[in-house]
């Protein structure tokens, strides 16, 4: 009996207090809308934080200071306050609400893609929302205008700096070839001209050795010795070159023999 008595006065305690508490976090939440609306929004904050340090998990206060920073235009913080309110509501009113809100940050933010989503969802919470029917339709029409930018601006921008480094590279090594083979072509000339020069000077060194080869002037009229051509002699050719052989000594003989009779030598002539 005893024990049922301490049990249904702790229960009652931990009521109170529990109810004490709530009363707290629901005032604190009411004081920060009072500051809010009058646009004090630093004393707003600190009041829904209170309430949260006694509550973190009260959607209301969550919302509520998401709201504050959304007008601080700290969208980065409203962003997250939303996000953990649709964690925390209880029904489909509360989640609508903070979706709602969450893609007006988004919108805030240009982040079409996730505001067009985040609508979504709102409306999937309640789809007779006109005021968030709206915003998604007006958020899918952005996200449509910026592809098509981004598109036209794909097809109109200049290359990439790494494909120009690269194609300046390539032009760099395509110059070079060109200047390779302007080389090549250049030593072939010359390596060309030199053969031709080789010919040339072959060709002068051979007219040369024909020009000494040929006689000179007044050669031409100095008689070759005649080669000595052999003959066969018939018996009466060889009797009659006798014969006058014969003749021809007996007259030398005669004209020795008639030197000696006159007998005077002559001086002074040189036979040589």
């Amino acid at each position: 009996m005893q024990k049922q008595i301490y049990f249904w006065v702790m229960s009652l305690f931990v009521g109170m207090s529990m109810m004490a508490q709530e009363g707290e976090v629901t005032n604190h939440i009411f004081n920060g809308n009072q500051w809010a609306e009058s646009k004090a929004f630093d004393e707003a904050e600190m009041d829904y934080r209170r309430a949260l340090s006694k509550a973190p998990e009260k959607p209301e206060a969550h919302y509520n200071l998401g709201n504050t920073h959304f007008q601080e235009e700290d969208f980065e913080e409203a962003k997250q306050r939303y996000f953990q309110t649709q964690k925390f509501a209880e029904n489909k009113s509360s989640k609508h609400h903070a979706f709602h809100n969450l893609g007006n940050v988004l919108m805030k933010q240009k982040d079409y893609a996730k505001a067009v989503e985040t609508y979504k969802n709102a409306l999937r919470m309640n789809p007779q929302d006109e005021e968030t029917r709206y915003n998604y339709a007006l958020a899918k029409e952005l996200l449509e205008k910026e592809q098509e930018q981004q598109q036209n601006q794909d097809q109109n921008d200049p290359q990439d700096p790494q494909d120009q480094d690269n194609n300046q590279d390539q032009d760099n090594k395509d110059q070079n070839k060109e200047g390779d083979k302007e080389k090549d072509s250049g030593k072939d000339n010359e390596d060309k001209q030199g053969d031709e020069g080789e010919d040339e000077e072959d060709k002068k060194d051979d007219g040369d050795q024909e020009k000494e080869n040929q006689p000179k002037e007044g050669d031409s009229q100095k008689e070759q010795p005649a080669q000595p051509q052999r003959t066969e002699l018939s018996p009466e050719q060889v009797k009659s070159l006798l014969e006058a052989m014969s003749n021809q000594e007996k007259k030398v003989q005669d004209k020795v023999n008639a030197e000696k009779v006159q007998g005077t030598p002559l001086r002074g002539q040189k036979d040589w």
